[in-house]
């Protein structure tokens, strides 16, 4: 499943935007939260207490991380936009804003999560966790990932903002996940251009399908979707008559993946000689593959 490790590794990673440390934390953050010893906690949580003011900070931003630690992100983030708002020189409205995102991301709130990160990224951008910004705010964009039968643009989008986490912060610690991430959401894209070239095939219009498949080639080459593209190819240019590339994309498709089934399919499409496709120089499928 596309998301399906999404909210843990948040999680996971959040614990360290929530103390700000150096070290990445180990621990998910409600068992963090719920752990039994209060030094650690006291460490972790409590604000430096030295004004009426600072308690007042303390009292409302631990009600918040009382609230994230049971689940209650509505109350959570409703109480760390208290601290952002009747505190705003206060050390700890800066660490709120964060956590609203957080609140707000893990409550399926995905447009005021962007909107609390975008929001930190201008007043901070400095911050020494202005890269866990970025990240929450392509974590939140990829949680919205549609079905491949509906509109893209939230992918695209996705894409993006991941693409922006690698670009800004290729040393961070979220940028291995970024990565893996955009890797996924192009493969989404991809898999958008198969079922409209899909479509376009059944309806007999191979001049369109072919558009179709020939972007994933051209445009998403690295994906899952590739093998079968390759193979749609040869099925809509034997379908055309122009055999040439038909032949071609067959033979591309053994050359890079001779295990797969649609390798098989093509070369029994295409080998009524009983020899095996071979490709045609100058080829823009070959060029594609650099051949």
């Amino acid at each position: 499943m596309l998301k399906s490790t999404t909210k843990a590794f948040a999680i996971s990673a959040f614990a360290i935007a929530l103390v700000f440390s150096a070290v990445p934390s180990q621990a998910g953050i409600f068992d963090f939260l719920k752990s039994d010893s209060a030094k650690q906690k006291d460490q972790a949580l409590s604000p430096d207490l030295g004004k009426s003011d600072d308690q007042m900070v303390a009292s409302t931003y631990n009600a918040g991380l009382d609230a994230m630690s049971k689940g209650n992100y509505t109350s959570a983030a409703k109480k760390f936009a208290e601290v952002e708002s009747k505190f705003p020189y206060s050390k700890w409205a800066t660490k709120a804003i964060l956590m609203q995102a957080f609140a707000n991301y893990q409550n399926n709130k995905y447009s005021d999560a962007i909107d609390a990160c975008n929001r930190f990224i201008q007043l901070h951008p400095g911050h020494e966790n202005i890269d866990y910004a970025f990240y929450m705010v392509a974590l939140s964009q990829y949680e919205q990932i549609n079905d491949v039968s509906r509109d893209q643009k939230p992918t695209q989008d996705a894409l993006d903002a991941l693409e922006e986490v690698q670009r800004r912060f290729p040393g961070s610690r979220y940028a291995a996940d970024a990565a893996q991430k955009a890797l996924l959401a192009r493969d989404h894209l991809a898999g958008k251009e198969m079922d409209v070239g899909r479509y376009y095939y059944k309806h007999g219009d191979w001049l369109a399908g072919i558009n179709r498949f020939k972007t994933v080639i051209t445009t998403y080459q690295q994906t899952s979707q590739a093998p079968e593209a390759l193979y749609r190819l040869t099925e809509g240019y034997m379908a055309l008559g122009i055999r040439s590339e038909a032949q071609t994309a067959a033979a591309v498709l053994g050359q890079n993946f001779p295990r797969s089934t649609w390798y098989k399919n093509a070369y029994q499409l295409v080998s009524t000689d009983g020899h095996p496709p071979t490709a045609s120089a100058g080829s823009w499928i070959g060029k594609a593959f650099g051949l």
